[in-house]
């Protein structure tokens, strides 16, 4: 996904809400929007090189948007509402090996009264439910971790992927990981026990795991590779 115009270089200085930070733009404090409800874990380093992005809304009372963090280890996508995005454009080019033969037919695809799937695809044999979780987690060298929080709906998204299996439907869920540096992806077991617990049952019971890693700059926000799943 291609980001025009670029971003914008600061600093980051610290998270004080959920959805607000600061950083030094040309010196100045400003406040900007935090598009990310997770922990951030390891990411909130005062100083951090980060890069934001301006809204052309005059109705915005915040103008900027934190989109990127360098943790010292690789630039880090922290905006969540890109992960789709990025997923959305990559299928359309046949970029996720696993989903070529698929074509998109609904975004926020409804499967029950109180769950949405991110994506219905459907290729000549079968339909799908695709459920993307973004990750920004590494605590280990090489390897990324989800989630960086408890996370109730994570795992109800993994209950539910399991019963579209028993209606008919193929299921898949992608961990998109915007880093630059890591080859693997793990479970983070010690932050949430039961999302380990579920989603060990999901791949026993058929839900199709993947996991592909992100180009990370101011101009662009892509999948670069297919990453080793370690769960």
């Amino acid at each position: 996904m291609k980001i025009n115009p670029k971003l914008i270089h600061a600093k980051f200085l610290k998270r004080y809400k959920r959805f607000f930070v600061d950083v030094s733009l040309n010196k100045k404090k400003i406040t900007v929007h935090c598009p990310n409800s997770g922990s951030m874990l390891g990411l909130l380093n005062t100083n951090s090189d980060c890069w934001i992005s301006k809204s052309d809304n005059p109705n915005r009372k915040l103008k900027y948007t934190l989109e990127i963090i360098n943790d010292t280890k690789s630039n880090v996508g922290v905006n969540t509402h890109r992960a789709n995005r990025i997923v959305e454009e990559s299928i359309l080019a046949k970029k996720i090996l696993e989903l070529k033969s698929y074509k998109l037919v609904k975004r926020e695809a409804k499967f029950n009264a109180d769950t949405r799937f991110d994506f219905l695809l459907e290729n000549k044999n079968n339909q799908a439910f695709l459920e993307v979780k973004n990750v920004t987690l590494s605590r280990d060298k090489n390897t990324s971790e989800f989630p960086d929080a408890i996370t109730s709906r994570g795992t109800k998204h993994l209950i539910h992927l399991q019963e579209a299996l028993k209606k008919g439907y193929k299921s898949y869920l992608l961990f998109l990981i915007q880093r630059e540096d890591v080859k693997n992806i793990k479970i983070a077991e010690d932050i949430d026990q039961k999302y380990h617990e579920e989603i060990l049952k999901a791949k026993k019971n058929g839900i199709r795991i993947l996991a592909y890693s992100c180009t990370v700059n101011d101009k662009e926000i892509s999948i670069k590779k297919k990453v080793k799943i370690k769960i």
